[in-house]
């Protein structure tokens, strides 16, 4: 018997290599967490910054993201004032959430995106299932724009932040869909 050892090539992701930006005007944060377990609460924070690195190989590609958390916005102000507050994200000490990827991979229009998700003084790793929604030229400001949505869940518990556990779910799903320009 003998075995067979299968080398392969980095893919690298089908855009110019360079640093991409982020088109904010066509990019959301968005979550959803059940409450009471039995109806889905959905929201998005306004403020938020990411950062696309394209390089030759997947091995050199990177993303890095921040997240105002003190944007957050559920469609009731009152609630998301007293989910800013102290007893639940607590802004004054956690005023942002970060992503820096650690490894990318995948073809065609399915993608895996991991990385290191920090909130507060928290870190832990995350996986995204990301598409690839393609590269258009903008009619706007005549650049390339490429598109992705990335989905993923953390654990609230996982980050320190398990209030209210009998009214809301640990589980919060994240839903991300960014725009970025393509280099000069």
């Amino acid at each position: 018997m003998t075995s067979k050892t299968t080398t392969t090539t980095p893919t690298a992701l089908p855009l110019l290599a360079g640093h991409w930006t982020l088109d904010p005007f066509h990019s959301a944060v968005g979550f959803t967490i059940r409450h009471l377990g039995i109806s889905k609460v959905r929201g998005q924070f306004g403020r938020f910054e990411a950062d696309l690195i394209v390089s030759d190989t997947l091995d050199s590609c990177a993303v890095t993201a921040t997240v105002a958390l003190d944007s957050i916005d559920t469609g009731n102000a009152d609630r998301d004032a007293h989910v800013s507050g102290p007893d639940m994200l607590d802004v004054a000490n956690r005023p942002a959430m970060t992503f820096r990827s650690t490894r990318i991979e995948g073809d065609g229009n399915d993608w895996t995106m991991e990385g290191d998700l920090t909130i507060g003084e928290v870190t832990r790793s995350v996986t995204f299932d990301v598409e690839f929604g393609g590269v258009e030229d903008s009619i706007v400001d005549g650049r390339r724009h490429a598109g992705f949505e990335a989905k993923g869940e953390i654990r609230r518990s996982d980050f320190g932040l398990g209030f209210a556990p009998a009214i809301l779910s640990d589980s919060i799903k994240i839903q991300l869909d960014m725009q970025f320009i393509e280099p000069q």
